[in-house]
């Protein structure tokens, strides 16, 4: 099986890459993101996922603080396994700028709270 990213990393398959190193790429998710300014960095060698290999997710982690060096605020995120919420199984850290007020939900926000809330509020109506 082919995977997606390791054919982004070769330049074989179309991407909004942002940013290019030796050892990695930023790219702009195919979804354009939860909010704008939302990249993923992933190495250029496969990587299952962040337990696989500490020195290439250092690296990985390197060039996403570079990228998120140049935001105010922001969320720095991966996953491994599928329980973690991971879909593709290639290293791959998001850089999620933040700002007041953006709601942006995640797992452990009140704005998520507040959604599942209301959702099964729904659900049992």
């Amino acid at each position: 099986m082919t995977c997606t990213f390791c054919t982004i990393a070769a330049g074989e398959a179309p991407a909004a890459i942002v940013r290019e190193w030796p050892d990695a790429l930023a790219v702009r998710p195919r979804s354009g993101g939860v909010n704008d300014g939302h990249v993923f960095v992933l190495p250029r060698v496969h990587v299952e996922d962040a337990g696989a290999d500490p020195d290439v997710t250092a690296s990985v982690m390197r060039r996403a603080a570079e990228l998120m060096a140049e935001q105010d605020a922001a969320n720095l995120i991966t996953s491994k396994g599928e329980a973690a919420t991971q879909s593709v199984h290639h290293l791959h850290v998001h850089v999620v700028p933040r700002k007041e007020g953006d709601n942006l939900p995640l797992p452990w926000t009140p704005q998520h709270t507040a959604r599942a809330t209301v959702a099964q509020n729904e659900a049992t109506s």
